[in-house]
């Protein structure tokens, strides 16, 4: 990844040995249960990683509760594989997870300094030693639960020794700046070595916490406040999505049916911790502007790529869910996710479907890193320098409890697809119904397509690595007549095509930077059996260029196929 970064910042001939050698530093902020809508409350992050990086305005979490997310984020594999299935014993916790084989492990292999502040996996400090630094990290400074969820109060053991912070509720002790100031320092420390760093930063907000607030609603948790935030959203009223407080949830499961309405006064609750929640949050955008600031002080902001996200979404009365997370509907499981540093193009946005399950192989794709698990996700980095790339997936969802899982699914570009243990499924058509408000589970006239996707989900659940990944069965060929081509798309999955655009990449000359990915297209086609003649537009003869057939199908899905060819002499 590093000489395709260098590749596309210069040209060959100016490009130095040591630089195409260089390895980032890498920093990954994550929140706690936060909404991609909530991103509104924090312009700092937008404007300093989104428009100066990209962002990924369809990330998802395979497992929307807190550990599982985490420890896909320190493995790259889904739920299944890393074991860790509830925030607790038995299936899940921080002793759950096989510490020996995962991110930090491989990241000092390959050379970093890695290094940890704030939360992690629920349960640590609780159902291990409190005073257990985690094998693979340089420098510790993880929260001991349960004082995690205190914003004041809160122990840290501090690579070995533990400490307790903010106990009388000093306005400076507040969480989130002291992870902040805490990540300034490490930066500050370690940016004199010309060795790499990776370094976590886990905040609480807007996840719910001590103290309790004299404005807190009644039986509803909210966040604690920086008291220079207090208020600052009391004016803003809950956005109400059309699935808030569903009218008519006869198509759902039982669970769900058996859910009563959302009074009014349970509503105003609702929306009083909805506007501590976003305050909770202009903290958390303070600290990503003073880390980037800590990072530029020490001269490694150009040279650290730096990854925002949250461990899962969060429900805000959608579906009559007043709270919580752990369901396979969009605001349990859509995430913010922004990316900026080195061979990440400023204001680049991508719509293709990502998932946590990316987050690892794009930091072992940045440090050349290499796993000791396989990895279910693949790189950003190939979207960032493919635009139009469609990798044909689909996205495993899972769920559970303390008991292990309890509901799987899969989420295309239209359909998403729920099987529960109960014996209960859902099927939503997310283009027609984003909000997943009728289930069409049992329309006869789906059932071919309701079969499908169930064969697909029953291979998910038991996916590892490539098979994770699985595309359409679908292939590219490209037959030459005389001085001209004509392409076809063909395969065991070619009745489902509903439109290809065929597509052509010339190859650039030798010595000039190439452009990212840049094609033009060439003929498009939206009737069986998908076959055209491709134009050659600007392709010199004799030269090579890129065929490329971006396949839609009726099933949800989107794939690219890409074939290498040269035009003929004459």
């Amino acid at each position: 990844m590093r000489a395709r970064i260098a590749l596309a910042a210069v040209t060959l001939l100016a490009l130095a040995p040591a630089a195409a050698e260089a390895k980032p530093n890498i920093v990954v902020l994550m929140t706690d249960d936060q909404t991609v809508t909530s991103m509104y409350a924090m312009p700092k992050t937008r404007e300093l990683l989104g428009d100066r990086g990209a962002t990924f305005t369809r990330s998802f979490a395979s497992y929307a509760l807190c550990c599982p997310s985490r420890a896909t984020l320190y493995t790259g594999q889904y739920a299944h594989n890393h074991g860790v299935l509830s925030n607790g014993p038995p299936a899940g916790g921080y002793t759950r997870m096989d510490r020996s084989n995962w991110l930090p492990v491989w990241l000092q292999a390959a050379g970093y300094r890695t290094m940890h502040v704030g939360k992690f996996l629920n349960g640590y400090g609780r159902l291990s030693l409190p005073t257990e630094v985690p094998q693979g990290f340089s420098d510790w400074h993880g929260t001991i639960d349960p004082s995690t969820y205190s914003f004041y109060g809160y122990t840290v053991n501090e690579n070995g020794t533990l400490r307790t912070y903010g106990a009388a509720g000093e306005p400076e002790f507040y969480s989130t700046d002291f992870f902040a100031r805490r990540a300034n320092e490490l930066i500050a420390a370690a940016a004199p070595s010309r060795q790499p760093f990776f370094m976590s930063v886990a905040f609480v907000a807007p996840h719910t916490g001590l103290p309790a607030e004299p404005d807190d609603p009644r039986g509803h948790a909210t966040p604690a406040v920086a008291p220079r935030h207090a208020n600052a959203f009391s004016s803003v009223a809950l956005p109400l999505a059309p699935s808030w407080n569903e009218a008519d949830v006869s198509d759902k499961p039982v669970a769900i049916q058996r859910r009563p309405p959302i009074s009014a006064a349970r509503a105003a609750a609702i929306q009083e911790g909805y506007q501590q929640r976003l305050e909770s949050l202009l903290a958390v955008d303070d600290a990503v502007e003073s880390i980037l600031g800590a990072l530029r002080a020490a001269g490694e902001l150009d040279d650290t790529l730096i990854l925002f996200t949250s461990d899962n979404g969060f429900f805000h009365g959608e579906h009559r869910v007043p709270t919580g997370k752990l369901l396979a509907y969009e605001p349990s499981i859509r995430l913010p996710l922004y990316m900026r540093g080195p061979g990440v193009p400023a204001g680049a946005v991508r719509r293709q479907l990502v998932t946590n399950a990316d987050l690892a192989p794009t930091i072992l794709d940045a440090a050349d890193a290499r796993p000791g698990r396989p990895q279910d996700g693949r790189s950003l980095f190939d979207l960032l320098e493919d635009p139009g790339a469609q990798w044909g997936r689909e996205l495993l969802i899972e769920g559970g409890t303390d008991q292990g899982l309890t509901f799987t699914g899969l989420r295309n570009y239209r359909w998403k697809y729920i099987e529960h243990t109960s014996g209960e499924v859902e099927l939503y058509d997310l283009e027609r119904d984003p909000d997943e408000l009728v289930s069409l589970h049992a329309d006869p006239a789906l059932a071919e397509l309701r079969g499908n996707m169930a064969t697909r989900l029953a291979a998910l659940r038991a996916c590892v690595a490539r098979g994770c990944r699985a595309r359409p069965l679908l292939r590219l060929d490209a037959a030459r007549r005389q001085c001209r081509f004509v392409a076809a798309v063909r395969g065991a999955d070619a009745r489902q095509v509903e439109r290809v655009d065929f597509l052509i990449r010339r190859r650039p000359r030798l010595g000039v930077a190439p452009q990212i990915a840049s094609f033009r297209r060439s003929a498009a086609d939206a009737t069986a059996p998908f076959r055209k003649p491709v134009r050659l537009g600007g392709v010199l003869p004799g030269r090579r260029f890129l065929l490329r057939a971006k396949v839609r199908l009726g099933d949800g899905r989107s794939v690219t196929i890409d074939e290498r060819r040269r035009a003929c002499d004459a």
